[in-house]
């Protein structure tokens, strides 16, 4: 089916998992009574939306093997008893490193079933002017080492977490992959969110042709950590669709993938890029 309706959550997440799981369930709740019009329907979590501005190690005490442990199972059952394809934006998963692990990017089925994963590639080790100032996220977490494309239908889902956004080569592998909609879960600061938020996401939207689906945190969070919200669904033309500001809650809209192939076809630039690998005459 190429019609979808695209929905956001968007939150303040805290340290305790069993706490936001209870806050995404309220939420889905809210847009099951909403949008019962029987598309499918694609519900998108930020970044560490399980557990954020905990004590260090938290996310290591939680991490769990793919399919295992409580935040996957909790997701599992989210997807299940509202019927919606649930993207967990970032989770923590076992790694290769004991002292590390991966933040990953799940997507469930609405029968629970996992459709596809993904590990965050680019980690978050900058100097930030904001309260925070260091981040060095590669001291946990364990960088990903595959790209990812959910196959449901006629959508391509490609995934991808916060930082990466800032890559385009990454979303340009996923397009070779076929991608029509593009997610970035996030946590961006609000220093980072002020800045330049908006523009990369139209950016990759514009570039590859494609929706995005950008669920972020928002607010200030147990750690004294501050992100900027403004969850955001966006179309191929780089218009945006939704804003959810800085409050927490959702935003939805309902889309038609095949714009993504009628704009590919009006402006076909990646036939027009003569810095890929396809042969030009």
């Amino acid at each position: 089916m190429a019609n979808w309706r695209l929905s956001a959550i968007q939150l303040n997440s805290v340290p305790q998992p069993e706490q936001n799981l209870a806050q995404v369930g309220l939420y889905l709740q809210q847009l099951s009574a909403a949008y019962g019009n029987g598309l499918p329907h694609l519900v998108a979590l930020p970044e560490c939306f399980a557990i954020f501005g905990g004590r260090d190690g938290l996310q290591l005490q939680y991490q769990a093997a793919l399919g295992q442990g409580s935040i996957q199972q909790g997701c599992a059952a989210l997807a299940k008893q509202f019927g919606v394809y649930l993207l967990a934006g970032s989770l923590p998963t076992t790694s290769p490193d004991p002292q590390r692990f991966s933040a990953s990017s799940i997507v469930f089925a609405p029968d629970g079933s996992i459709v596809a994963d993904y590990q965050k590639m680019h980690l978050f080790d900058v100097q930030i002017s904001d309260s925070t100032g260091s981040y060095r996220e590669s001291a946990s977490t364990y960088p990903g080492q595959k790209i990812s494309v959910a196959h449901i239908d006629q959508l391509k889902l490609g995934l991808s977490i916060c930082y990466d956004v800032r890559f385009p080569g990454l979303m340009q592998a996923l397009a070779a992959q076929g991608m029509n909609l593009l997610s970035v879960p996030s946590a961006f600061t609000k220093v980072t969110g002020e800045a330049h938020w908006h523009t990369l996401l139209r950016a990759r939207a514009i570039e590859n042709q494609c929706f995005v689906l950008a669920p972020n945190q928002t607010g200030v969070h147990a750690n004294g950590r501050e992100t900027y919200g403004h969850s955001l669904i966006i179309d191929p033309w780089g218009r945006v669709l939704a804003d959810a500001g800085t409050a927490t809650g959702w935003i939805s809209a309902e889309i038609d993938l095949s714009d993504c192939a009628q704009l590919k076809q009006s402006m076909p630039l990646a036939h027009h890029n003569r810095f890929n690998s396809e042969p030009k005459p």
